[in-house]
């Protein structure tokens, strides 16, 4: 079974909801997510922030986060989620912000470079970093499926 077929079983048997947050996936996580026949009862809804103004508008990111940190940052994959959780009212938001290449990297910041952020309306915030060593379709695709791994993580881990 595919990763969203078995996040989508565990989102409807626990009555949960999900948004997303995404900048170099460009949508990728939410169109996997709704792939699955039934999605619309825990899927809200999505943004595709590829602009920093538009993560400063719809997401909340602070200016002074990208100005300290960029775009590409464990902090700024934070405030996206947590910014998507408050704009949805979910139960859960994933986001994800990353130099998908060919161009962009830097010495401090390599193409391949992503930050996929987590955030529960129960307290949960995770980010994981990783760098692809794909091609920008690759990567991408890398991107979601680390994603989703994390929520199915997430989702599956004993509730206290």
């Amino acid at each position: 079974m595919k990763l969203e077929q078995q996040i989508g079983e565990v989102l409807k048997r626990r009555q949960l909801t999900l948004c997303t947050a995404e900048s170099c996936t460009g949508g990728l996580i939410a169109s996997c997510i709704t792939d699955v026949a039934g999605s619309s009862a825990y899927m809200l809804g999505g943004v595709v922030a590829y602009a920093n103004e538009i993560k400063q508008q719809l997401l909340h990111v602070r200016i002074e986060t990208l100005r300290a940190y960029g775009a590409v940052s464990e902090q700024t994959a934070i405030e996206m989620a947590q910014g998507a959780l408050s704009l949805f009212h979910a139960d859960y938001a994933l986001s994800v912000t990353g130099i998908a290449g060919p161009g962009g990297g830097t010495p401090e910041k390599p193409v391949g470079l992503t930050y996929i952020g987590l955030a529960g309306r129960d307290g949960t915030l995770q980010v994981e970093r990783y760098v692809w060593q794909g091609d920008r379709q690759a990567n991408k695709q890398q991107s979601v499926q680390a994603a989703l791994n994390l929520l199915l993580r997430v989702l599956q881990a004993p509730q206290n």
